[in-house]
Parts: C-alpha cells; structure tokens; sequence
C-alpha cells in the first residue's frame, strides 16, 4: 500500500475529529464543573448518559464505515453502559414494600401460651389480642366501604333501583 493513498483518509480523518470535538466540546467541556455541583445519583446518570453519548456516536460511526459491529468491542462497552443506566434506574426507583409483615396478633397468642403463668403478662397480652383484633377489623371494614354516595342497607339499595314494570299474572292461552 503506498502512502500517497492513505494521505486523502487521513486529512478528512483529522477534520473529523476536529469536527467531533467542536460538537462535544460544550457537554465534555464542563462536565467536571457541572457535576461537581450535583447530587450523587444526578452526578452519576450525567456521566453514564455523556459516556452512552459518546458511546452511541462511536458505534454510529462504525456501522456508517462498514465495520461489522457484532464482533466489535464496541458493543460490549454499549452493554456495559446500558447495564449502569439500568443499575441507576433501580437506584432511583423507590423501594418495594415488604410482602412479609409480622402477624403481632399470632405472636401474642404464641406467647399467651407458653408464658401463661405470669398473670400480668397474659392479661396484658389478652390486650393486645384484642387490640389486634379491632385494628383487622377496622382494616377489613374500610376496603368493604361503599362508594361515597350509594346506600348502605338492602332496603335502601333496592330503593335506589330503577323500577321494572309489573308483568300481568294472566298467560296467554292457546
């Protein structure tokens, strides 16, 4: 290969870059300065989001160029990036309410029996039952409470029906 040849790519290589530099000179430019005046998590997605940037403009230029990117490393880095941006997605994401919780109720029954000696104790653990008790109980009744405005007793209920005309108690005979 002469060098002559190569002269033409390297010169529209240089300008490229020249070029690539001028557009991302204002998001890489101060990057540092404005991230320092950010939150951890906003710090982080504003790295991870330039480095997808840069990244994806990489990957771009190669697919443009004929370069077979499935074999290329290029790849592997923009799976890496996506997997932080995922990462900081569950970090942002409030957190799931445990499915597990403590039946305080099956608790002092379990504890009313094994230490049913100390009256104290059990008296004040029947207490606690009770308490329990009227707590489901008042849970219960608030997820079964009707809609604001319809009636709460059957008769009141059938009352707010639309009447059905009355059938004749005569059959047509043939």
């Amino acid at each position: 290969m002469d060098l002559s040849d190569i002269t033409p790519q390297l010169d529209q290589l240089d300008q490229d870059l020249d070029q690539a530099k001028e557009v991302l000179k204002p998001l890489l430019g101060d990057l540092g300065d404005l991230s320092s005046k950010l939150p951890l998590l906003d710090k982080a997605k504003l790295y991870v989001l330039a480095t997808y940037a840069i990244e994806s403009l990489l990957f771009s230029t190669l697919r443009l160029n004929g370069v077979d990117t499935r074999e290329h490393s290029i790849l592997t880095e923009l799976t890496r990036v996506r997997q932080y941006m995922e990462k900081l997605q569950k970090a942002e994401a409030p957190p799931v309410e445990r499915e597990n919780t403590v039946n305080t109720e099956a608790a002092a029954r379990f504890l009313k029996s094994d230490l049913g000696d100390n009256k104290d104790l059990k008296e004040k653990l029947s207490e606690l039952i009770s308490r329990e008790r009227a707590k489901a109980a008042a849970k219960t009744s608030e997820k079964k409470r009707p809609a604001e405005g319809t009636s709460t007793t059957p008769s009141q209920a059938e009352e707010s029906l639309p009447k059905r005309p009355k059938r004749n108690g005569s059959k047509k005979k043939k």
